[in-house]
């Protein structure tokens, strides 16, 4: 069999989003895989510092992280690279001119800065663990920007017309996201590390984020549970994540 380079995303892939942890037949499927001697990495929008616990506990030595970005190969960080910044700060200042709150995203940590409390009073408090630092002061013009959230409401983002030039998602219906949305281009660091082929590249994803990584090139795995998007455009729609679609998948294609 040849070796094939597995990417799998984690949440509502890997997990099961009711409990957040990662589905039993899929870690018996990702060890399966790799006693038959194919390369497995996970490959998610999360920021390192979000999945690196993940991939600790779950022995994962290979990680395309932070939308692209970031990659961990043989269990070491290899590299984590910032948003661009000339875009990320432009939309920035335009959110800002607009009146949206917007907090930035410094360094590979749950800090976000702001440089007022327009975000808290409009969009609340995040749904995730952040340390905010409000400073009247702050400007991140000399600072690099991994990410950006901008308190702007679904029905007026046309307002912020810089939107497309970074990467986003609206995860929460109360700001747009801006980060690295490369995991495609992420895959395709890892496989020079790697030292794999385009060809041999097998992809799992459920959500929007994962459209930039089903390419054309890759084999291209939907789960049972993925947006309709997805499953348009993957070469096989497994069955849902928690109905062992991971390993049925696997199973299938003759993979272990």
């Amino acid at each position: 069999m040849n070796k094939k380079y597995f990417f799998f995303d984690i949440d509502g892939t890997l997990t099961d989003n009711a409990t957040k942890e990662m589905v039993p037949s899929a870690m018996e499927a990702v060890k399966k895989l790799r006693k038959a001697g194919h390369f497995v990495s996970i490959a998610t929008g999360r920021a390192n510092y979000k999945a690196e616990s993940f991939r600790a506990k779950y022995g994962f030595e290979n990680m395309v992280c932070n939308g692209g970005h970031g990659i961990y190969y043989e269990g070491a960080l290899k590299e984590n690279r910032p948003i661009d910044h000339e875009k990320a700060l432009a939309v920035y200042r335009q959110a800002l001119e607009l009146g949206y709150g917007v907090l930035v995203a410094i360094d590979d940590s749950p800090k976000v800065y702001a440089n007022s409390f327009r975000f808290y009073e409009t969009a609340g408090i995040r749904k995730e663990q952040t340390v905010y630092v409000v400073d009247e002061n702050f400007d991140p013009a000399e600072e690099l920007i991994y990410k950006l959230y901008v308190a702007i409401p679904e029905d007026e983002e046309e307002r912020l017309t810089l939107k497309d030039t970074v990467g986003h998602l609206r995860f929460q219906k109360e700001y747009l996201m801006f980060q690295a949305d490369e995991k495609k281009d992420g895959i395709l660091k890892m496989l020079e590390y790697a030292g794999g082929k385009i060809e041999d590249v097998v992809v799992f994803g459920d959500d929007y984020n994962d459209l930039c990584m089903f390419d054309e090139r890759f084999y291209c795995v939907a789960m049972g549970n993925a947006c309709d998007a997805l499953k348009e455009k993957a070469d096989f729609v497994a069955d849902k994540n928690v109905e062992d679609g991971i390993y049925k998948a696997c199973e299938l294609h003759k993979w272990f």
